[in-house]
């Protein structure tokens, strides 16, 4: 009796996997425009960021009226928040997707990290709060690199991803100019109808436009495996990290270099804004200047880096500039020394780019997604770590603000809030120092590891828990883990 049940039971199933193929075969799925392309994929980052990056000036405004003492605390927390639960929630969406597809994580991705968007006018309050939460489903990226890694050969990965990511850039090189345009001349609450439109677009775009790319290269047996709780363990990657001792080097490097990258990324632009005394302007103008410098420095500067002084070399000099970016931010104590030391930031932004080269070269084919799942779960920690840190340090050293800087003076410059005048005149951004002290550390550690070496990173059942786990539409499992160059943040 129980082999006769197991026997009907087990061609149930195969019927039902069956059936779903024929379904999505036949069109049961919306397919889209078109055949499943990597253009598909760049209008919805381009979109979602743009409407991100229009926010940049009403955001930091609100933020200050929201929380007029410590600042720099609650964005360091909400951001650090967002961050964690980002960490702790990508590789189960990855995995979900792996099996139900990518199309409808597109939508649940994008719809939850635009939905604080319209909250913004209505309950600054639960604007932030949204904000802190939809980082569970603040993971468009991983999705979005799913999908290409659906699409494309592994040829041609390295440059669809590399597409994907300059879009991201392009996006926030021109949206924060325009919203903080509109938001001078007509009002912030025009500013946030156009980004909330623009997210709407998003979504119709993914609901009607965006063909599935997962059931051409799907097999029934695809719809019945189980997700593992390894799939789904954000710790999982870092457990193996221990395993190499050049793995080991390059993942604390890593890990001290891109943790105050992290943090300063959540809270510069509110220091330039309120600390610095920048104009709504001039912040905007700041981020413009500073994404064509990073995108002129990750494409022709490395290039020429790479063939003229070498891999190893590249790190180092990378992780040397933004030593002394982060210590001119700490010590800066007037506009144009922010400028300055953005066109050295700039340049800073070829270490990961260096570094995942460093690691393809070295690691074996089938060793890529091992190690650079590692390096992209050290970074998404950081993304939780790094904002909360910085928003300690600028609360313990009492960097807060009794009222905003003045939008212009006489002269037609920015004023410099009385606090800032008073006091931190040695140090006016303490975490940028600390961040100094941290890259320093990374740079020591780069120091060790060596340019050319053969890595080994994977255990004796690897072979075995690939066959197990992995899906056999991917080219590449456990998982295309490469990270994007820029993260899947907010601005």
């Amino acid at each position: 009796m129980s082999q006769g049940g197991k026997k009907k039971k087990r061609a149930a199933n195969r019927s039902i996997m069956l059936a779903k193929k024929i379904i999505i075969k036949d069109g049961g799925t919306p397919q889209g425009i078109g055949s499943p392309s990597v253009y598909h994929a760049v209008i919805v980052i381009f979109l979602e960021f743009f409407a991100w990056g229009l926010l940049t000036a009403p955001t930091l405004v609100v933020l200050h009226e929201t929380f007029p003492k410590h600042t720099f605390l609650m964005n360091g927390l909400i951001q650090g928040v967002k961050g964690l639960l980002s960490f702790l929630s990508a590789p189960l969406i990855g995995a979900l997707s792996d099996v139900w597809g990518r199309k409808s994580f597109l939508l649940l991705t994008v719809f939850f990290t635009c939905a604080p968007i319209p909250l913004m006018k209505i309950s600054p309050w639960w604007y932030f709060a949204v904000i802190s939460v939809s980082g569970v489903f603040a993971v468009t990226f991983s999705v979005v690199f799913a999908y290409v890694a659906d699409i494309t050969q592994e040829h041609e990965r390295s440059m669809a991803y590399g597409l994907v990511s300059a879009t991201f850039a392009a996006s926030l090189v021109i949206s924060p100019a325009i919203g903080a345009y509109l938001g001078r001349v007509y009002g912030d609450s025009l500013v946030v109808v156009l980004a909330t439109a623009i997210a709407l677009l998003d979504i119709c775009f993914i609901l009607v436009a965006v063909p599935e790319s997962l059931p051409e290269k799907m097999r029934p047996a695809s719809w019945g495996a189980p997700i593992s709780w390894e799939q789904a363990d954000p710790f999982a990657s870092l457990k193996k990290v221990g395993q190499d001792s050049v793995v080991l080097l390059i993942c604390i490097t890593v890990f001290l270099s891109y943790l105050p990258e992290a943090g300063q990324y959540s809270s510069f632009f509110l220091y330039l804004r309120q600390i610095m005394g920048f104009s709504s302007e001039s912040v905007a103008a700041f981020i413009a200047v500073l994404g064509i410098l990073s995108i002129i420095a990750q494409t022709i500067v490395l290039s020429l880096l790479m063939r003229s002084i070498g891999n190893k070399n590249t790190i180092l000099l990378g992780l040397g500039f933004q030593i002394l970016q982060l210590a001119w931010y700490g010590f800066g104590s007037e506009p144009w020394m922010m400028w300055a030391a953005g066109a050295v930031a700039a340049m800073s932004s070829i270490t990961f780019p260096a570094v995942s080269a460093l690691v393809s070269r070295t690691a074996d084919a089938d060793q890529q997604g091992v190690v650079q799942g590692m390096i992209t779960g050290i970074r998404g920690l950081c993304n939780g770590l790094g904002p909360a840190l910085y928003g300690f340090i600028f609360y313990i050293f009492h960097v807060e603000l009794n009222e905003l800087p003045m939008p212009e003076s006489p002269a037609g410059g920015s004023v410099v809030t009385q606090y800032h005048l008073q006091q931190n005149s040695i140090i006016p951004g303490p975490p940028f120092l600390f961040g100094a002290c941290s890259v320093l550390l990374a740079l020591l550690v780069a120091l060790f590891i060596p340019e050319h070496t053969n890595l080994n990173v994977r255990p004796s059942n690897w072979k075995k828990h690939c066959g197990s786990h992995g899906h056999p539409h991917s080219p590449q499992a456990p998982g295309e883990a490469k990270e994007p160059l820029l993260q899947d943040t907010n601005v």
